[in-house]
């Protein structure tokens, strides 16, 4: 048997009143997520344990089966061993957003979604600029980018810029929680450090000019050092596995993980990503390795830019052009394949930021009897045979 994780990333909405309380994914035309919701067991999964926050980096940790509140060693950590940065003794690891600061309030968390090489100019500014206050930036994807800061001690809370559109900055800068006194006024002073030497440089006024959200500061958060987890052989004795992911974050994940990273041309966790290149990697993979984990961002983002119609034609391009085809290309391999598919949390289009709500999932499987449930959304599934999960059940049911 071999088995494939379908993630949809933030698929999962609230009722929209305009829509006569549809959710995306019940508006949505898709055909072969309902046709293969059909033929399999379906459910809820409570991916955020309670009293963490809601973000990805937590919800795909657990639900690969790596207890966040044990081994989550802080998101900047991850995209490091993702794009294999080495990381100092004396570093403190931050994903680093380019954001969008307007009359003192953080109005954009991806600065429109800033271009590679825009952001890789400021990037190489900021290093220039910076580099005599213990700080270095390296690039990442577009607005997704690293900070190491020199001595930073742990113990300091930083909010997600996704979580705070609107929101005056003032009330968002980095605090302490404990003896880091010292680390957090040096974040707070490197963020308005930033908006000095960010908002008169040539590729924000041109990007002014263009009617373009200004990449105009930078906002670490998720601060950690490096740790570790067990590899996914060692947590399920799966020996071999791959990641398809456009996302840092999942390719760190994996990366400690153990799991082979596959990078697809045209991938760009956006809603103009190659569907098609990811869904026929998938396949390949599958002929090679026992597991794969395709993680697809795009409707996450489309929740985040608040956009119900964007997100509800991300779902029906990922069901056509994404599920499609690698359905049909598991269909066509020579060994049995086990299929499951879900989000990692909501990311409700009213809000713009990601909630703990259980996703719904379903489980395709040869053998698995089909349950009652026709078609997938976050209501249809309550009725399913598999309940309530939590944590890394959705695996163990996979695997079992």
């Amino acid at each position: 048997m071999k088995y494939i994780v379908v993630l949809a990333d933030g698929m999962a909405d609230n009722p929209i009143p305009e829509w006569d309380n549809k959710t995306p994914l019940m508006a949505a035309h898709k055909p072969v997520m309902d046709e293969l919701c059909a033929q399999g067991q379906t459910g809820l999964l409570k991916s955020i344990p309670v009293g963490l926050h809601p973000g990805s980096e937590i919800a795909n940790m657990n639900i690969l089966g790596f207890d966040p509140r044990k081994y989550f060693p802080g998101r900047g950590v991850l995209e490091a061993a993702a794009l294999q940065v080495p990381i100092r003794d004396n570093e403190l690891v931050f994903r680093c957003n380019l954001v969008t600061i307007e009359d003192n309030k953080l109005m954009n968390h991806s600065a429109g979604h800033i271009s590679n090489d825009e952001a890789g100019e400021l990037i190489t500014y900021l290093n220039a600029k910076l580099h005599t206050e213990g700080v270095r930036f390296h690039q990442g994807v577009s607005y997704r980018n690293l900070m190491m800061l020199e001595d930073g001690k742990t113990g300091v809370f930083c909010r997600p810029p996704h979580d705070h559109p609107g929101e005056n900055l003032e009330d968002l800068l980095p605090v302490a929680e404990g003896a880091a006194d010292k680390t957090a006024r040096r974040l707070r002073l490197l963020i308005k450090h930033s908006i000095e030497i960010l908002s008169n440089h040539p590729i924000n006024k041109k990007r002014i000019k263009e009617g373009k959200a200004p990449a105009n500061a930078i906002w670490p958060w998720s601060p950690g050092k490096p740790g570790g987890f067990p590899t996914f052989e060692e947590r399920w004795g799966i020996k071999s596995g791959a990641v398809i992911s456009a996302v840092d974050l999942i390719r760190g994940i994996g990366g400690m993980a153990g799991l082979e990273n596959i990078y697809v041309e045209g991938a760009t966790g956006l809603f103009d990503t190659n569907y098609e290149g990811k869904a026929a990697a998938a396949v390949n993979a599958l002929q090679k390795v026992d597991f794969v984990f395709l993680h697809v961002e795009a409707a996450d983002e489309a929740g985040h830019e608040g956009d119900k119609d964007l997100k509800k034609k991300v779902v029906e391009d990922f069901d056509r052009r994404l599920l499609k085809p690698l359905w049909q290309g598991i269909q066509g391999l020579h060994e049995d394949v086990a299929l499951a598919l879900l989000p990692d949390h909501p990311t409700p289009c009213a809000l713009r930021t990601h909630t703990s709500d259980p996703v719904p999932f379903f489980i395709v499987k040869p053998g698995l009897a089909s349950d009652d449930v026709q078609t997938f959304d976050e209501f249809s599934v309550k009725e399913g045979a598999l309940g309530m999960l939590s944590d890394g059940e959705v695996l163990e049911k996979l695997f079992e």
